[in-house]
């Protein structure tokens, strides 16, 4: 008998290419945030999109920079 080919051999590359697949995963997934955004950055984020006023931007940054 020969164990070289037939499902033998299928096997040997299913585990090959499990185990590409576990090396060469893509780190940057892009549903998954791998950057920590600072409470400041979604601040000014926020203040971009017009969520925030002037008044509350600059109150909410001095809050932030006093924890500094």
């Amino acid at each position: 008998m020969n164990h070289y080919g037939g499902m033998h051999f299928i096997w040997w590359i299913v585990w090959f290419l499990f185990l590409a697949w576990i090396f060469f995963i893509p780190t940057d997934i892009p549903y998954q945030k791998t950057k920590k955004e600072s409470p400041l950055d979604v601040l000014k984020e926020q203040f971009a999109k017009g969520e925030l006023s002037k008044d509350e931007f600059v109150a909410s940054r001095k809050i932030l920079n006093s924890k500094n």
